[in-house]
């Protein structure tokens, strides 16, 4: 008789003694929980592990109490109106290495470029936004479906089919129809979906590409609200610190007209963190008493993250690169470029 069967006939099979130190384990649990247990100790001197393993279960339950008995005795003494002093969190923004590059709120030389720079005439209302939208050619319905929705969030937005033409005939001809824009959206063959675009300031730049994760259309919002389209858009832009991320926000706000028609209570967000740009479309509501407001997303929502800058228009050969993401630019996680 062979030896796996004899096993299987005596009942010694792996399964069996998997089994068998399930239920051992289950035994030494029985035993051990309930029972006091020392937070301060790290159970590595315990050989068998089952109980070692128990006891670190115990100690991060008992440290999960105390957590949460701290949490109810601090907002008991809040609404006693006793003064509770909170620990501020220890979070990657809040423990980001300092740079040169970070601009002060009142940083006058910063100010004198940003008056002469491409953007300035935008910003004094002197020109008024038209932006032209293409795409990669032989886009898939996707892209048309996204499309449809962002030339309503953006005001005096136009879409023009790709055909067979280059990126640098399209500047061109963007450029003597007197458009101040142009965004071209790639897409990825293989899987049929958006993953970037390009921004083009016209006539002289700059170029920026960015990388497209995580949309969702407003169609497939649960809840979503309605879109005005003819109603100017009120325009957010948080936590672009650095000269970089400065003339980015600045590249972005000059698509959207700087005059927002506060009617349509439409907000269009740009948030950065850790250099990624979350893009949001709320419409809001204030409440009856007027000190609170009512949020409604509308949609499409997306994730960008820049992958360089480069001055004039495209030109991916001669181009001059005002920045340039690399995967080892980013081997620390408080290190960040805007």
């Amino acid at each position: 008789m062979g030896s796996k069967k004899a096993a299987k006939i005596m009942g010694n099979t792996k399964a069996d003694r998997k089994k068998q130190a399930v239920t051992e384990a289950k035994r030494a649990k029985k035993k051990l929980w309930g029972k006091k247990v020392d937070i301060t100790k790290d159970f590595h001197d315990i050989k068998n592990k089952i109980r070692r393993q128990t006891m670190v279960g115990m100690k991060f339950s008992e440290k999960k109490k105390l957590r949460s008995k701290a949490r109810r005795t601090k907002r008991a003494a809040e609404q006693r109106g006793e003064v509770v002093e909170r620990e501020i969190p220890r979070t990657i923004e809040r423990l980001r290495e300092q740079d040169e590059t970070i601009v002060p709120p009142d940083d006058e030389e910063v100010q004198q470029d940003e008056a002469i720079d491409e953007f300035a005439s935008y910003f004094d209302g002197t020109t008024t936004p038209k932006i032209m939208i293409t795409t990669t050619k032989k886009p898939s319905r996707k892209v048309y479906d996204f499309l449809k929705e962002l030339i309503e969030v953006i005001p005096n937005a136009f879409y023009y089919k790709r055909g067979e033409f280059k990126l640098k005939d399209i500047c061109k001809f963007a450029t003597n129809k007197k458009f101040t824009d142009l965004m071209v959206f790639s897409e990825d063959k293989r899987g049929y979906k958006l993953n970037g675009v390009y921004m083009v300031h016209l006539p002289k730049g700059p170029t920026s590409y960015w990388k497209l994760t995580n949309l969702k259309l407003g169609a497939e919002i649960k809840g979503g609200a309605t879109c005005t389209p003819d109603l100017e858009p009120e325009l957010i832009l948080n936590n672009f610190t650095t000269r970089l991320g400065q003339r980015c926000a600045r590249q972005l706000a000059a698509l959207f007209p700087q005059k927002p028609n506060f009617r349509g209570r439409r907000v269009v967000t740009f948030h950065n963190q850790r250099d990624f740009l979350f893009f949001r479309h709320h419409r809001y509501q204030f409440r009856k008493d007027g000190t609170k407001c009512g949020l409604q997303e509308i949609g499409p929502r997306f994730t960008l993250k820049m992958r360089y800058m480069q001055h004039g228009t495209f030109d991916s050969k001669e181009g001059e690169y005002e920045f340039v993401w690399r995967p080892d630019s980013q081997v620390k996680r408080n290190v960040f470029a805007m």
